[in-house]
């Protein structure tokens, strides 16, 4: 067997039985302390009120989606910076180094404003939850 695949067994065996090993050292060390009040829904001092379903604005999920594209287009860019800084020094030209980067960027701005001609950063008022109609109660 190589060298390299004893390295890989040993980070394999060390990622998973690290995890199980420290979930069963707390089972074994923490107190059990059995009450009504831990088997809540939430254990936070409150009294639980209303239903736990309930509908959230879509308007949620698109911003969360937006921010994950845009969070991961920074993830693209770092490394580009890293790599190109030192190609700005060497042969090529300042275009030839940045076109690339300038189209992406210009994609992900006409995605943008379609996210935005189309609703999905503009946020949905209603009655509940308009602050200036809870303001006037």
């Amino acid at each position: 067997m190589s060298t390299a695949w004893i390295a890989i067994s040993a980070m394999a065996l060390i990622g998973v039985g690290l995890p199980i090993g420290m979930i069963t050292l707390s089972s074994l060390l923490r107190p059990s302390v059995p009450e009504d009040g831990k088997r809540q829904t939430y254990e936070s001092g409150e009294i639980p009120t209303g239903g736990t379903r309930f509908r959230f604005n879509v308007q949620y999920y698109m911003v969360a989606l937006l921010f994950v594209i845009f969070d991961v287009e920074t993830a693209f860019i770092f490394p580009w910076v890293v790599t190109y800084r030192d190609a700005l020094e060497g042969e090529p030209t300042v275009v030839a180094v940045l076109a690339p980067m300038l189209a992406f960027l210009a994609i992900l701005v006409v995605g943008l404003i379609w996210a935005w001609r189309n609703g999905a950063v503009s946020w949905a008022r209603s009655e509940s939850t308009d602050w200036r109609s809870t303001q006037n109660q």
